[in-house]
């Protein structure tokens, strides 16, 4: 049984809310990758939702760039999974990578418009 905690954000609004996504509605999710634009009535809400990232229940989080839906260690210099206050530094850490699995325990999102244009 496949459950996902869903946080939809509204850029329009700065709102977000949460809820909890379980059998059907959440096994459409998995094998989506971030950036994906699905329609909102699958999974049980309204308009259009794309997916911007999540993590799984240890916290590792999910990037863009990397591929599959594994953990991988990546060698960061700044973006998501990373924090630093020196200029310049690297570090290999360890994410998540851009497919939504069954481990993947939470799932951002954000509302979209018709007339947003998505690459």
């Amino acid at each position: 049984m496949v459950s996902f905690k869903l946080v939809l954000s509204d850029p329009k609004t700065g709102k977000s809310e949460a809820q909890e996504l379980k059998d059907t509605p959440a096994q459409l999710l998995v094998g989506r990758k971030i950036g994906n634009v699905l329609d909102g009535a699958t999974i049980g809400l309204t308009g259009k939702i794309m997916i911007t990232g999540g993590s799984d229940k240890a916290g590792f989080p999910m990037r863009a760039d990397t591929m599959g839906g594994g953990k991988n260690y990546v060698l960061l210099t700044k973006g998501v999974g990373y924090r630093t206050k020196e200029d310049g530094s690297k570090r290999r850490k360890l994410v998540r990578g851009n497919t939504i699995t069954e481990e993947t325990f939470q799932v951002n999102a954000k509302r979209v418009d018709e007339s947003t244009k998505v690459s």
